[in-house]
């Protein structure tokens, strides 16, 4: 186009020249006056000609002028995931990780929104529901659908609230459940799946309590001493652990919360070694240096007693799970698979601590979903660091 009205402009200031002068008589010497203006006309279309072309050529474009999405590992993204949904505030609609672009991507509503969210080094995505009113959306579940065998978050990437809802949720439970979810329209949809949600708790081996077994989480320290973390329901199940079955205890739990919150602290009353690494059940460890908030999209891996160590995807956060035992918030939903014993083990992302295991349907023969307590909410509930 803009190159097309330089053809025009140019073509209005030639066919704008004076007339041709008259055929000069022989004997008489050609006038020059009227071919100087001439002159200067040609000169001025043809400057004028010149400037259009070249203001056409350097004219920006806005794409052009928009920074491209930055390529990120999983936890830059986490660190820009919170930094841009902070400071859209009501504007944000959440935000997942693109593994195989490595862009974070950014749910907004406008296009001012999108500019805030491009200069940050991220890809916008225009979405229909604020974050605001799917929060209003997950309000109505908790008051009018808080039924034991469903849990529900937003996923940023339908940009509705997902309903999970087990096995057990059949009859007039299922009946209530639909109804609730049909009153929010297109802002929240139902996903069965099949098995039952539990917590992970089981008898058999890895830390030891009072007849029941669960896993290690990470090693930490309060107030220069050592504990360890492991899950809420495992702490509120047995006061002392071993290491093996009947043998010697090396820690008594000190503060457990379960449903609610699925954490607990357990300090350690013997001189076990406690480095801050995650078993990898390969010969191997993994050192863990910090914590950190999981993102939708982020690959990850759990360790566990029971199955060793699996991985998957975070699909959700904040997600609120419904068990038998009461609603616990706040969670991290993964791909991960996990079977009872693996509770309280570890979910991390290379040297990052991202969560504690909770529990969640399936097993790691046929494939589930598992649900992680985030390890900075429980280091800030118990006023602990990692070492």
């Amino acid at each position: 186009m803009t190159y097309t009205q330089t053809h025009d402009v140019t073509h209005v200031l030639h066919t704008a020249r004076a007339p041709p002068r008259r055929r000069a008589l022989p004997h008489r010497r050609p006038r020059v006056k009227r071919s100087r203006i001439s002159t200067r006309r040609t000169a001025a279309a043809g400057a004028a000609m010149a400037a259009l072309t070249a203001a056409a050529l350097t004219l920006p474009s806005a794409q052009a002028s928009s920074p491209a999405p930055r390529q990120l590992s999983s936890p830059q993204a986490a660190e820009l995931a919170q930094r841009v949904t902070a400071g859209l505030g009501a504007d944000s609609a959440g935000a997942y990780y693109d593994a195989g672009s490595g862009r974070l991507v950014v749910g907004v509503l406008d296009q001012a929104a999108a500019a805030r969210v491009r200069a940050a080094g991220a890809e916008p995505r225009t979405v229909r529901h604020s974050a605001t009113e799917l929060a209003s959306a997950r309000g109505t579940l908790k008051s009018d659908a808080s039924i034991p065998g469903t849990a529900w978050a937003v996923d940023p990437r339908l940009n509705k609230v997902v309903v999970t809802a087990d096995s057990t949720v059949t009859g007039a439970r299922k009946d209530r459940l639909d109804k609730v979810v049909a009153s929010l329209g297109d802002k929240a949809v139902v996903k069965r799946t099949a098995g039952t949600l539990r917590p992970f708790i089981a008898g058999g081996d890895a830390i030891w309590g009072s007849g029941v077994r669960c896993s290690l989480g990470f090693n930490v320290t309060k107030g220069g001493q050592p504990y360890f973390l492991t899950a809420g329901h495992c702490g509120n199940a047995s006061q002392t652990w071993s290491a093996t079955q009947s043998g010697a205890r090396i820690g008594a739990t000190e503060s457990s919360t379960f449903p609610g919150h699925d954490y607990a602290l357990v300090r350690y009353t013997s001189s076990t070694a406690h480095p801050s690494a995650v078993d990898l059940y390969n010969g191997s460890t993994q050192n863990i240096s910090k914590a950190g908030e999981a993102t939708v999209g982020e690959t990850v891996q759990r360790s566990g007693s029971t199955t060793g160590v699996h991985d998957g995807q975070v699909t959700a956060l904040d997600v609120t799970v419904n068990y038998e035992e009461g609603a616990v918030d706040g969670m991290i939903g993964t791909s991960v698979c996990a079977e009872p014993g693996d509770s309280g083990g570890a979910l991390f992302d290379g040297d990052t601590a991202l969560g504690l295991t909770s529990g969640g349907s399936g097993d790691c023969t046929s494939g589930g979903e598992t649900f992680f307590q985030p390890v900075p909410a429980a280091l800030q509930a118990f006023g602990a660091q990692l070492p």
